[in-house]
This record gives C-alpha cells, structure tokens and sequence, in this order.
C-alpha cells in the first residue's frame, strides 16, 4: 500500500512536479522520422505541454509551443521556411530556438522598431536517432541520446505508437513485474481461446540494479538457474522503458494519457548487408472499433487492459501487494529518491553526458532457452506480429519480399 502523498509523487507530470522534473532529464521519443516525411508539422502533448514538432524546408527539426506568441494561433497549421516556422495567422516568423526571426507587418511600420527581438517562444532541443524523434525538455545541457546497441543491429525495423488512456506509471510499473507474463500472456490467454492446462508456474524471481536500470531474473518449471532468464534476465530500463529485445517507451503525455511507442528490429535471413532507407511506422489500436471493447488478441494490447483496469490514474492507497510485487516496491522507492536527487539539483541516475562512451552501449538480451524470442529466425518463414494488434497489411507484405529475397539469394 502506497501513501496518498506519494502515489500523487509518483503519477503527476507538470513541470514543477517530483516526476515531471525527473522525466525532463531525458529524452522522449514523440514521433516517427517518416511521420514528417507526409507533413512537416505535428501537433504533439508531452509531460502536459502542447506543442508542434516541425522539419523546416533545410532538413532540422524544431519542437515549439503550440500557440503563438501574438494571437495564440495554433502553430501546427503554421508553414515551414528555409530555417524555421512561420505562423499561417499573421506570418510571424520562429526558428527552432524560439527566436522570433520576422513580423511581417511590425517590420514595415517600424522598421526599426525591433519589436521581435522581445518576443521568445518556448522552444525544445529535437534530435533523430533510430527512426525516431526524441525530445527534451529539461534544462540545459541537454545530455545525449542514448545509442543502444540493438539500433545498430541489422534487422527489418518498425515502430509502433499506441495511445493508451490511463497514467505512464501504470505501464512502467508492468516492466519489473515478471509474474505476470504466467498469467496475463499464458494462463489468460489460453482461457480465451478455450485452451485447458497452465503455462509453467514461477517458482523464483529476483532484482538487480545496474547503470540502466533493473535486470528481473526468473526461474519457471521449465528452466534452471542455468538459463538465460536466470543468468541474464530481462530489463526495466531506466526510466520508463521496457528492454526485451525490443524496446517499449512509456512517454507521459500527460497524468492521463500516455503515448505508447515500440521498437522493432527482427533478424532478416542471410549474410549479405541490409538497410532500410525509411523506417515505416503505424497506429496499433487499442480499442475495438465494432464492439468498443478493448483488444486483447496481441501480448501488448493485453499489458494495456491491465493498466486501464487499474484506472485512469491508479489509487495505490487500495493495494495489497504481496511476494511478487518486490520489483515494483523497489522501483517507486529509486523514482522518488532519483526526484529528489533532482530537486537539490543533481543529475539522476542513466543521463548520458559522454559521447565517447556513448556508443552501442550494451543491454542484457535473453538469447537462447525458454524465454527467447521463438519468432525469429523461425524455419517456416518471416516472423508474424504478436505483439501489436493492427499491423498494416503492406508492412507484413513487405517483411515477407525481403524474406522470400534473401532465403532466395
């Protein structure tokens, strides 16, 4: 059972807020490379801000208050230029720090007015980095993007974004909690499909922190302590990501929305080099369009019935945690100690600030025994997705040419 005080702690995200401080200290990813490919403004809310995402006319990025500074006219309707954002009401012009660059109007009657050196919008750092948009919104210096290893790796990527109706917490809470893969995956699952028989029970679990978080470890029925979910584990990465394999962004968009964002890179057949000149991305549903009930057919849109189950924003003053829930206590307490590290000015634990040693940094990867990824590399053909519902049918027509390709090559 948590305190009122500290659930309020732990949930809220505004600036000025104990997460929503620590959660500015690193970046988020908000968008797809390719979502500008179509249109180069996007409205986007994170950590409760509202703001515009664009790539001017020169390739860079700016992510910008969403209101403009003169008639709060809203800038993702705004034009890009050669360097910059200019506003579609009056035609006040912003670069991606935040300097107003031009006033049509107020330049002509008073040119020498220099009415727009007084003007500065809110205005964020935006770097690439695997496909992705990432944002920061912290003080200055901003630190690094993290290079994980498995970015580099070759493999068919894909991103995934799913927006999910209930608080971040809630899915970075499912990150360090191994038990209920037995019963929401396994057990559950089964049931559904009118399947008798149990998935193998967890018979031991542990927690260890290390530089990027928490490695979970398991021991089941079907494995030993000789295996990978004992000697290498899985990770909650630090601070509120997922690492399987696959990584799975838990971004606040605000106390009661969060913007689900996963990453995938599945091996592709043979030794020859591959790339992907565009990483494709799409929309994973959450709710079922004809029976407006929520999807539980894909691994990830059941981790989302269980966090809406919880509630919007969940009342951890009602739990009753038990023997399982050791991971979970562990990761409230190092959140709020990592706030208050930050509110006497420190930086929290996992900011990257070294460029030399941000390279490829490695991650634990179960890869072999129970617990591995089966869908990769599989004999029978390209791997099928299980983990989101919704994939479009031109990117599983697209994995299986470059599968048919390569075995052919």
């Amino acid at each position: 059972m948590l305190s009122a005080k500290d659930n309020e702690a732990l949930t809220r995200v505004g600036r000025g807020t104990p997460m929503g401080e620590l959660m500015r200290r690193y970046w988020q990813p908000i968008a797809a490379v390719a979502q500008l490919d179509e249109r180069p403004t996007l409205p986007v809310r994170l950590l409760g801000e509202d703001l515009v995402l664009y790539r001017d006319a020169s390739g860079g990025y700016g992510l910008l208050d969403r209101h403009c500074p003169h008639r709060r006219a809203d800038l993702s309707y705004g034009t890009v230029e050669a360097c910059g954002l200019r506003c579609h009401y009056h035609g006040w012009h912003f670069d991606s720090a935040g300097r107003c660059l031009e006033q049509p109007f107020e330049d002509v009657v008073h040119p020498d007015g220099r009415f727009r050196d007084k003007i500065r919008i809110t205005a964020y750092p935006v770097e690439a980095k695997a496909g992705l948009l990432w944002a920061y919104l912290g003080p200055a210096p901003a630190p690094l993007v993290p290079d994980w290893d498995l970015f580099g790796d070759q493999g068919y990527k894909q991103i995934v974004f799913s927006e999910v109706p209930c608080n971040w917490f809630q899915g970075q809470e499912n990150s360090i909690d191994p038990i209920h893969f037995e019963w929401l995956h396994s057990n559950w699952t089964a049931a559904q499909r009118g399947e008798s028989g149990r998935a193998p029970r967890h018979l031991k679990i542990a927690f260890d922190e290390f530089e990027w978080g928490f490695v979970y470890r398991r021991v089941r029925e079907d494995s030993t302590e000789q295996d990978d979910l004992w000697t290498v584990g899985r990770v909650c990465l630090w601070p509120n990501c997922l690492y399987t394999g696959k990584f799975e962004w838990r971004v606040p968009i605000d106390d009661e929305h969060t913007l689900h964002v996963a990453w995938f890179n599945d091996p592709v057949p043979g030794a020859a080099p591959f790339s992907q000149a565009r990483i494709p991305y799409w929309f994973g549903p959450v709710t079922d369009p004809v029976t407006g009930r929520y999807i539980t057919s894909h691994v990830m849109n059941q981790d989302f019935v269980a966090w809406l189950g919880q509630g919007t924003i969940a009342d951890r003053t009602q739990e009753h945690l038990g023997e399982s829930d050791r991971g979970v206590i562990l990761f409230r307490k190092r959140m709020l100690e990592e706030a208050a590290i930050v509110a006497r000015g420190g930086d929290p634990k996992a900011v990257v600030r070294d460029p030399e040693k941000n390279a490829r940094l490695t991650l634990p990867r179960v890869r072999q025994g129970p617990g591995a990824r089966s869908i990769a590399m599989a004999a029978e053909g390209p791997p099928r997705m299980l983990w989101h519902a919704g994939q479009p049918p031109e990117i599983a027509e697209e994995i299986r040419r470059i599968w048919t390709e390569r075995k052919g090559a």
